[in-house]
């Protein structure tokens, strides 16, 4: 694809310090972009400001580098315009998606109209990874979100093992299995009940979570490429985030066709960069919207170059603003 005049981009994530560049899908997607020629700046969520009809971030102009320990250095802060300054904003904050990322979306949704915002920040506010996956229930495994103690228990009997999460959880924090004899259920939902207010998600156990929970990226609609992410000894997350390892895959026919089904609305909402998650080649468990990563080992193990990718796709959206 013929790339256009090197863009202005603006990346709001987590702190640059702190990022682990090795995997990190942010830092890689910035690398692709500084090595087209883009210009990238760096700011937090809480560096937003709205004034006077103008949404403007006190951001600062950003140089990356692969080199642990020296991955990024500054330039001068500066307040910009996310609507006249700027062609990108790319959302790529971590959650928890609490009400200071709602609000990050509404104030970005502001400035859609000048600038191209990834991924839609609307379609990020309607789509969280635990709700939006049940608009594809017939290819999830059985699945409840509730409060009540006596529905847990009730559906611990039906499917004999369950995994219990919160509703807004990331990166495989409080991923709890459940045995057959429901030791300790009623202290876990009292737990989860008093830690959020939201209810929580349960789902029948898949034992073949144990052979890896497929992490598949999706860029515009299309599969870009998939990793198996493998649990560590006696655990059943395999989020590399928590000791999970990386293995090559392909995808089965039926991860095709959940890919096949979902691809067409991915790209109606503009949701441009996203992670699903399956287990045992048939169970979709999670769609990722806000902060999707998988890019760097995806591209180890396929070769292939999936930051371009992401960067083609985004050249293809502003092409077709211009045209509009």
């Amino acid at each position: 694809m013929t790339q256009l005049n090197p863009l202005t981009v603006a990346v709001q994530m987590d702190p640059m310090e702190g990022i682990k560049i090795a995997g990190d899908s942010t830092f890689h997607i910035m690398l692709a972009g500084q090595a087209r020629g883009h210009r990238l700046y760096h700011y937090l969520a809480h560096d937003l400001t709205f004034r006077e009809g103008r949404v403007l971030a006190k951001a600062r102009p950003v140089h990356v580098q692969k080199v642990d320990g020296d991955h990024f250095a500054y330039g001068p802060e500066e307040m910009i315009d996310l609507g006249r300054d700027v062609d990108v904003v790319l959302m790529r904050q971590d959650p928890p998606f609490d009400l200071s990322y709602i609000t990050a979306t509404h104030l970005l949704e502001r400035v859609q109209d000048e600038t191209l915002v990834v991924n839609d920040p609307a379609s990020v506010r309607n789509a969280p990874e635990k709700l939006f996956v049940l608009d594809y229930a017939r290819f999830m495994p059985p699945t409840m979100i509730t409060r009540d103690l006596a529905e847990v228990r009730s559906f611990l009997a039906e499917h004999g093992e369950i995994v219990v999460k919160p509703l807004y959880g990331n990166g495989g924090v409080a991923v709890f299995h459940v045995g057959k004899n429901g030791a300790n259920l009623s202290s876990l939902v009292e737990l989860f009940n008093a830690s959020w207010v939201e209810p929580f998600m349960v789902q029948a156990f898949i034992p073949g979570v144990a052979e890896g929970d497929k992490r598949i990226v999706l860029i515009d609609g299309e599969v870009a490429g998939a990793v198996n992410r493998i649990p560590g000894a006696g655990e059943i997350r395999s989020n590399l985030a928590v000791g999970g390892s990386a293995a090559k895959t392909v995808l089965t026919d039926k991860e095709r066709e959940i890919c096949a089904a979902m691809g067409p609305e991915l790209k109606r909402r503009g949701l441009l960069f996203v992670g699903i998650d399956v287990i045992g080649g048939e169970w979709l468990t999670e769609i990722n919207v806000t902060s999707p990563t998988g890019i760097v080992s995806i591209e180890a193990f396929d070769g292939t170059d999936t930051g371009g990718l992401i960067w083609d796709a985004i050249d293809a959206r502003l092409a077709a603003r211009v045209a509009a």
